[in-house]
């Protein structure tokens, strides 16, 4: 599924909030580490459905927050007055230098192909003293599954995007990358990612988007569907597919 199906999916709200239900509060505990003032200008790339650009609005009354992304859909610029959305690609727009005490992206830079660019880019955009966190996913091998309609739904999942130009492995190099960047302090975490089990489970919106489209390619097959389905359905499945590496650093 090419990113601009994606974006005109009817189901992309719905994972999109799906995401945010799964993941804000660890975003939110990653950020809150960090030294936040309500004086900070934010820049939130690949804002969504908006959940932490508006959260921000609210942790940083006194600054401004601009939440950005290809698809502005989503977004609601009425919901702070210090909040901007503004409709933006990140491999073709700029913002000004030295602007911003907060630049956060999730599951974002993963899936563009300059990728390691972009990171120096935002890394730019920092006034001095500022942060940039970027949270990214690390996938496991799929095979390493113990569910088989996991192993050829992950396997599949993995190759689609590979074709598309992303790597679902490049989070693990993130910390090192912030540094040859030129941002000190630098430090990471990681957030486990579930597939059942919890009452978090986000994999079924993204699977359902995405599954017609492994179909017609024939990677997967419509009893793979309907097998993962059943998986989620069952109370006691609980499968880990993938860590999100959360890193940061600040800017001198």
């Amino acid at each position: 599924m090419s990113d601009e199906r994606a974006a005109n999916s009817p189901g992309e709200q719905e994972r999109l909030r799906s995401i945010q239900r799964s993941v804000d509060g660890f975003t939110v505990q990653v950020i809150e580490n960090l030294p936040v003032a309500a004086h900070w200008n934010c820049l939130e790339l690949g804002a969504g459905a908006g959940s932490i650009a508006y959260w921000l609005a609210e942790r940083c009354p006194a600054g401004r927050v601009v939440a950005a992304d290809i698809d502005t859909r989503f977004l609601d610029a009425g919901r702070a007055p210090n909040l901007e959305v503004r409709e933006a690609d990140v491999t073709g727009d700029d913002f000004a230098p030295g602007r911003f005490d907060l630049v956060h992206a999730r599951y974002l830079f993963c899936h563009l192909p300059a990728r390691d660019e972009l990171i120096a880019r935002a890394a730019g955009w920092l006034a001095p003293g500022g942060w940039l966190v970027v949270e990214e996913p690390y996938h496991l091998p799929a095979d390493t599954s113990p569910f088989p309609p996991v192993r050829r739904l992950m396997a599949a999942y993995q190759q689609k995007y590979r074709e598309r130009g992303a790597d679902m492995t490049w989070a693990r190099g993130v910390p090192a990358l912030l540094s040859r960047s030129g941002l000190t302090d630098v430090g990471f975490t990681g957030n486990l990612g579930c597939m059942g089990g919890l009452g978090k489970d986000r994999w079924g919106p993204l699977i359902a988007q995405a599954g017609p489209s492994l179909v017609a390619d024939g990677l997967v097959t419509e009893a793979d569907l309907a097998a993962f389905a059943g998986l989620l359905r069952d109370p006691s499945f609980v499968d880990i597919p993938q860590v999100t590496i959360s890193a940061w650093g600040r800017a001198d």
